[in-house]
């Protein structure tokens, strides 16, 4: 899963530099939830 999140990070700097800000900017939301459900789904795991 984190590795899903940084894929959509690199693709909406990619995007960024590019000039597709609508593009950046959907991968980066996209990007921030994948890393935070990474985080929850981590916290459990340690708890369980």
């Amino acid at each position: 899963m984190l590795e899903l999140a940084l894929l959509f990070f690199v693709i909406a700097i990619v995007a960024a530099a590019l000039g597709a800000t609508g593009v950046a900017g959907v991968t980066m939301a996209v990007a921030k939830w994948l890393i935070m459900l990474f985080l929850v789904l981590a916290v459990v795991s340690m708890l369980l």
